[in-house]
């Protein structure tokens, strides 16, 4: 039974893979991409690992499986919004889409790199 909900939790997560993948070809910019990759990225790993961790509970070690799960938690989001943010201090290209820009106002990490 552990096997077959630990196959129903990496399904999951490799749908969100998917899909992923899916919103990494339809969004219209960097950002968007990016977002799209991040969060699927986070979700669809931790579900796979966790199914991992179900569906192999005597062989695999849980404990390495939940550390990995929490560093992947706080390492994507924080990596990502870094990289958003170079992005847009070097000026990458915004789709027509977009309605409100944020960090247009807060400059000041930009101009501290030159």
């Amino acid at each position: 039974m552990a096997q077959i909900i630990g196959a129903l939790f990496a399904l999951a997560g490799s749908i969100f893979f998917l899909l992923g993948s899916l919103g990494l070809i339809r969004m219209p910019d960097l950002y968007n991409r990016m977002q799209a990759g991040t969060k699927t990225s986070t979700l669809g790993s931790i579900l796979f690992l966790a199914g991992i961790s179900i569906g192999f509970f005597e062989t695999v070690g849980c404990g390495k499986i939940i550390l990995l799960m929490v560093f992947i938690l706080f390492t994507n989001p924080i990596s990502s919004h870094a990289l958003a943010r170079a992005a847009h201090c070097v000026k990458t290209f915004m789709s027509e889409k977009t309605v409100r820009d944020d960090l247009q106002t807060d400059k000041s990490d930009c101009e501290e790199s030159k």
